[in-house]
């Protein structure tokens, strides 16, 4: 005998509807308990397996309490990668003496600001790639800045950022010398961009390594006599101006949680 169908109901609440797993056929009375039900007939279905694959087809939930208060600035779909290309900066003890000197003081205007935990300085916009465009993507770069030389740059002018969306703040250390080689990084990784169909960088770019964040547009509170008392903590901190040089010596690409290295020579 063929096992009865599994039949749900729908939540209509008619008692016609509630009641139909519990209806046998005419002449099944006087069954005794543990015999098996006539072919054809319906059985109650438990709520457990009604339930079982509720909200299977649904998107992850992205939930930014678990990161910050940080809003995706795209929903999260499987198979796609947020990739983002940059150069590194990698701070030493001063620099971090600074940056605790800066938030601290930033802090009694906008106390939600927190440290970022690495440095950098973009290249590209964060943008989504398919996994099995990854390497390829990572190839062209690689292609394209094979030739760059390394090169000196100087970050040292406090600047107040936002994202495109005005859903975070950046205090940031904007370049103020080796302005021209990060244009030239550019150029070939917007041409990468366009090789595969993604937006290029900003136009009128404003290179800088971001130093801080905060939830939400607070340039309101920053912009003024925030950023002027920033601005004289930076250019008054112990030998600042070597502290805020440093050496562009790679490219990097993350792309989901995978990191590409291309050394400059």
């Amino acid at each position: 005998m063929s096992a009865a169908p599994l039949v749900g109901y729908s939540s209509s609440g008619s008692e016609d509807e509630a009641e139909a797993g519990d209806r046998v056929r005419p002449g099944a009375e006087g069954r005794s308990r543990g015999q098996s039900p006539l072919p054809g007939q319906r059985l109650p279905v438990p709520d457990s397996v009604l339930h079982m694959f509720a909200g299977t087809e649904e998107g992850p939930v992205d939930d930014s309490a678990q990161h910050g208060g940080r809003v995706r600035t795209f929903p999260h779909e499987r198979g796609n990668w947020a990739t983002h290309v940059y150069v590194p900066y990698e701070a030493g003890e001063e620099f971090l003496d600074l940056l605790d000197a800066l938030l601290c003081h930033a802090q009694t205007y906008v106390p939600r600001l927190v440290r970022m935990e690495a440095f950098h300085l973009s290249l590209s916009q964060s943008v989504v790639l398919r996994h099995h465009w990854i390497l390829p993507f990572v190839q062209a770069l690689k292609d394209r800045v094979a030739s760059f030389q390394r090169f000196c740059f100087t970050a040292d002018q406090i600047k107040i950022y936002t994202n495109q969306e005005k859903t975070r703040t950046f205090v940031g250390l904007e370049v103020t010398s080796g302005h021209a080689h990060f244009l030239d990084l550019v150029a070939e990784v917007d041409r990468v961009m366009e090789e595969f169909d993604l937006s290029t960088f900003y136009q009128d770019p404003s290179f800088h390594i971001s130093l801080a964040w905060c939830v939400g547009d607070a340039r309101l509170q920053m912009e003024g006599p925030c950023l002027q008392e920033l601005q004289g903590i930076v250019d008054e901190f112990e030998d600042s101006e070597m502290l805020l040089r440093a050496y562009a010596e790679q490219i990097r690409c993350k792309s989901g949680n995978k990191f590409f290295s291309m050394p400059l020579k």
